[in-house]
């Protein structure tokens, strides 16, 4: 895509995305009746997914030549990932110990939704299980990457080592990456659109902007400290980006497209066609974009590792527990580890917060106290989540 093209785009959906705030905000709930368009929209990129990672991944692979440059790309990748991770909790730990936003929090009975829950069960284990998938076919239709990702790198090594016979099926691998690239540019026009309708529709779900704002108050110093948290975590990104990856803000800009349907669609999943067809156009090395972003978007979730540590904490603070600098640290490690194995899918920050709140003995009825503001915080920390990614990818390319 051409660079005045790009540019045009990106202004439509900037002001899809606040065309669709403020339909939201007026219209309240006659906004859902246009959900649906924001729905093909989303469909339209999922559709993408799971053939656009196996190929890119297969094909970034074999354009290695040499596989231990493999090893390289992948161990400067996860070191990447999980550094940023790491401060990005610590960043979360630090603002919430700063603000102390659940002090004074008045505590309400609510219920916490069944799928969440039912996740009492899951373990630290259950994470490294998900790895290995029995069935690629049923991981696939639930959008599980992570598996695919591991059984596409494992595949992709075994043709590596058959010699000539591999090179036909690279080269089908690399056509079907290049044909999924083209598909992804060609929904691309659809996202202004889209993004309008996902969030006229979110917000009109929620009974328009008067009744959005009453749900923040209710939990205002939560939302405060946790916007606060992203945006120097963001900062510490740009500064990471400036220096290592020596890229200027024109990246930042480049990304926009992506970052923005990051914030309509709250799924760094369904971002991910989005956020790979950008870092292609910024020259971000293809190797870099193949590997680096399918695997970012399952285990970098650097918004998510942030705000599942603010919010645990916060839960502490309302309930009038105070957690020591040990629990603290299992906070840490366990906000780490949980944000890697959350699936890249809206809520999934919930859902592992289950994780993080059995391993310090809160209860899970303050998820509860979270859930009206969740929606909103979600928009934010994808798109950390999707910025994160792209400046590994940029990063990655650099070292490599």
């Amino acid at each position: 895509m051409s660079h005045t093209h790009a540019m045009t785009l990106l202004v439509f959906i900037v002001l899809g995305a606040i065309g669709g705030i403020i339909f939201g905000w007026y219209a309240g709930e006659a906004a859902t009746s246009i959900s649906w368009l924001g729905t093909l929209f989303l469909n339209a990129l999922k559709m993408t997914i799971i053939p656009l990672v196996i190929a890119s991944i297969i094909s970034g692979i074999g354009s290695l030549g040499d596989i231990r440059r493999l090893g390289k790309l992948g161990g400067y990748t996860v070191i990447y990932y999980t550094i940023t991770t790491g401060i990005a909790v610590f960043i979360g730990l630090l603002v919430v110990n700063w603000i102390q936003p659940g002090a004074g929090v008045q505590l309400t009975q609510t219920s916490v939704p069944e799928h969440i829950l039912e996740k009492q069960g899951t373990g630290i284990s259950d994470i490294f299980l998900s790895l290995i998938s029995p069935n690629l076919v049923s991981s696939a239709s639930q959008t599980q990457l992570l598996p695919l990702i591991v059984f596409a790198i494992i595949f992709a090594m075994a043709l590596t080592t058959i010699g000539d016979k591999s090179k036909p099926v690279f080269a089908l691998f690399d056509g079907i990456n290049e044909a999924m690239m083209k598909l992804v540019i060609w929904i691309m026009h659809l996202a202004p659109v889209g993004i309008f309708a996902l969030i006229a529709a979110r917000l009109g779900s929620v009974g328009g902007g008067e009744q959005f704002m009453a749900e923040i108050k209710a939990v205002g110093l939560h939302v405060v400290t946790v916007l606060t948290g992203l945006f120097i975590h963001t900062l510490v990104l740009i500064a990471v980006m400036l220096f290592i990856a020596r890229r200027g803000f024109d990246y930042l800009v480049g990304m926009a497209r992506a970052l923005i349907t990051a914030f309509g669609t709250a799924s760094s999943s369904a971002t991910l066609p989005l956020t790979m067809e950008c870092a292609r156009e910024n020259r971000v090395d293809p190797k870099a974009v193949k590997f680096v972003l399918p695997l970012g978007a399952t285990i970098n979730m650097d918004g998510t590792a942030l705000y599942e540590a603010a919010a645990v904490m916060f839960i502490a603070q309302a309930y009038g527990i105070d957690l020591s600098l040990t629990q603290q640290a299992i906070v840490f490690i366990t906000a780490t580890l949980a944000a890697i194995g959350a699936a890249g899918i809206p809520e999934a920050g919930l859902v592992t917060m289950v994780i993080v709140l059995t391993a310090v003995g809160l209860p899970l009825e303050g998820i509860a106290l979270l859930l009206a503001v969740d929606w909103f915080l979600d928009r934010f920390r994808t798109t950390v989540n999707v910025w994160g990614d792209s400046v590994g990818a940029a990063v990655i390319d650099r070292l490599t």
